[in-house]
């Protein structure tokens, strides 16, 4: 069955893939990170994953960053802290664009990544996830937790294997974790 799969970074795709492979699907990978900032990283992540996916032989569509927009969309919701409201509305913003992005290649179905961060608030993603998919006719959205039944572990075996780059922020410039001083 093919599948849309948003993905937001190789580390936090790695065992998606692996499980939707398993599973019977088919995913076409979607790059659509308008959030990532500075450019730089957003390139780092970028060129990671279609590096994976080069080596898995798997087909990947990479959208326009436009950090500009999204900054504009979030506008006011910068303080707010991570699983807060600006993460809700990135997650709508992302959802809607892979929604998009299915209905115009004609893939009824999309899943995204972001499920499998622990920093992530899963309820905000599905409510995402569905909201976006109701816009389109005959359009589905895979709601599934990525964290569960061994899928962190198998991320982190991947991350190790294929000596994938780890960042250690969501993204955005609001999600950088202040280092505790002594």
């Amino acid at each position: 069955m093919p599948v849309l799969l948003h993905t937001c970074c190789a580390p936090c795709s790695a065992s998606v893939i692996e499980w939707l492979l398993i599973n019977n699907y088919q995913p076409t990978l979607y790059f659509f990170n308008p959030n990532i900032f500075p450019k730089n990283e957003y390139e780092i992540r970028k060129n990671e994953l279609l590096r994976y996916a080069q080596t898995l032989k798997l087909s990947a569509v990479d959208d326009d960053y436009n950090h500009t927009h999204w900054l504009v969309q979030i506008a006011g919701y910068e303080r707010e802290p991570e699983r807060g409201q600006r993460c809700a509305i990135c997650f709508k913003i992302r959802m809607m664009a892979t929604a998009t992005q299915a209905h115009k290649l004609a893939i009824p179905t999309f899943a995204t990544t972001l499920a499998s961060s622990r920093w992530k608030n899963i309820e905000q993603i599905n409510t995402a996830g569905t909201a976006a998919a109701e816009r389109f006719e005959n359009m589905s959205f895979l709601a599934k937790n990525w964290r569960t039944n061994g899928l962190a572990d198998r991320r982190a075996q991947l991350l190790k294997e294929n000596k994938f780059y780890n960042q250690q922020y969501c993204g955005c410039e609001f999600s950088v974790r202040k280092e505790k001083t002594v």
